[in-house]
């Protein structure tokens, strides 16, 4: 995966890409239809960039991919979850700007660098 890339994310390829995932993931979840999700992405490629030894960005379009969203309870988008060694580790509810993202995550990060 190039700099700056984030990983579309399906229902089929969840497992592999996410739970199976060497690095951190921070998987956004939301529609192309919704305002917020499209607001977000320049920060999620931002991410990409910016954190491509220590963390893998992706993206699932909920309507799409209805069973992982229903298999984390995601109601609201746009939703990020980060997932590190497979679990659940944090959970960034709605747009923010970049860099309330990345100090919310900043710890996280660290972590990984371990």
């Amino acid at each position: 995966m190039g700099a700056g890339i984030v990983r579309i994310v399906t229902d089929a390829s969840f497992e592999r890409d996410v739970l199976g995932a060497r690095r951190p993931v921070l998987l956004a979840f939301g529609a192309p239809w919704c305002g917020p999700c499209q607001l977000l992405s320049p920060a999620l490629r931002a991410l990409a960039a910016t954190h491509r030894d220590r963390l893998v960005v992706g993206k699932l379009d909920v309507d799409a991919n209805p069973a992982t969203a229903d298999r984390f309870g995601v109601e609201t988008y746009p939703l990020c979850i980060l997932f590190r060694e497979g679990e659940e580790i944090e959970r960034l509810d709605g747009y923010m700007p970049l860099r309330k993202i990345e100090t919310l995550l900043g710890p996280h990060l660290q972590t990984a660098l371990s």
